[in-house]
């Protein structure tokens, strides 16, 4: 190998180290959550729970900490030792906290409670669905970096939101549902208006093009089915047909057979 290829392998390796620095190792800290919704309503009150364990495998001293998009937060971290005999508890108010944790305390694991109402919606949209933030736990060292440990999201919508996408999911149904062979050019054109409705907050209007969609898409699957019904009846016609040619021209074949026969004699 010649100096040069030397120098080129040693600049994509120093590259290489580099990027791989850049990236903030995971945590090792294990993780488990209940409560946290797949889809949730402007408004509601929520409540999860947010275990974590091998709260040391990286530091020994650490702080925790955690955000959230929900409104009228409120956090609870209760610690406990390996026999599961609570150690501490402690609240705090507000879409952020930190919490601190070491090895001296034998507190081994901490349950986060997490409650509050359900935000606004910023911005609709459909694919993907909108969603917000549920909690962000993070772990930082004294005088270090902070890694993220997890984060967790969740779906919401309104009534009048949820109404409509429910409205835009049966007419994709419908059209998904068409036989092969169906035209559905003007129910998908329509569908894809019902989405636009959708995203600029316009669920009545979403609401009636979806439903035109999926009539559109119904009768292009009607009309497809009855075309389909009709070559079959043509086929089934046309071999009828060559049946009766064909058993036309045997008895025919027979009879003149049969006079060729009695001529001979």
């Amino acid at each position: 190998m010649n100096s040069t290829r030397c120098s080129k392998l040693f600049a994509l390796l120093l590259v290489v180290t580099l990027a791989l620095s850049a990236v903030a190792p995971a945590t090792a800290i294990s993780t488990e959550q209940s409560g946290v919704p797949n889809d949730a309503a402007v408004g509601d009150s929520v409540t999860a729970k947010l275990t974590l364990t091998d709260l040391y495998s990286d530091y020994e001293q650490w702080t925790l900490n955690g955000e959230t998009e929900l409104t009228d937060v409120t956090w609870t971290v209760t610690t406990f030792d390996q026999a599961g005999n609570q150690k501490a508890k402690e609240s705090y108010d507000g879409q952020s906290f930190n919490h601190s944790l070491a090895l001296d305390t034998d507190a081994s694991k901490a349950v986060v409670k997490v409650s509050g109402t359900v935000p606004e919606v910023e911005n609709f949209t459909f694919d993907p669905q909108q969603e917000f933030t549920f909690a962000t736990l993070s772990q930082t060292r004294k005088g270090g970096n902070s890694e993220e440990i997890e984060t967790w999201t969740a779906n919401y919508h309104t009534e009048d939101s949820k109404s409509a996408r429910e409205a835009i999911v049966g007419a994709q149904g419908a059209i998904d549902d068409a036989p092969s062979g169906a035209n559905t050019k003007d129910a998908e054109s329509t569908l894809d208006n019902a989405i636009s409705a959708y995203e600029a907050q316009n669920f009545d209007n979403a609401i009636d093009l979806a439903d035109k969609s999926k009539k559109s898409a119904n009768s292009a699957a009607d009309r497809a089915k009855q075309s389909e019904q009709q070559n079959k009846l043509l086929m089934y016609g046309g071999v009828a047909v060559i049946g009766l040619v064909v058993i036309g021209g045997a008895g025919f074949w027979y009879r003149s057979q049969q006079q060729d026969n009695y001529r001979l004699r």
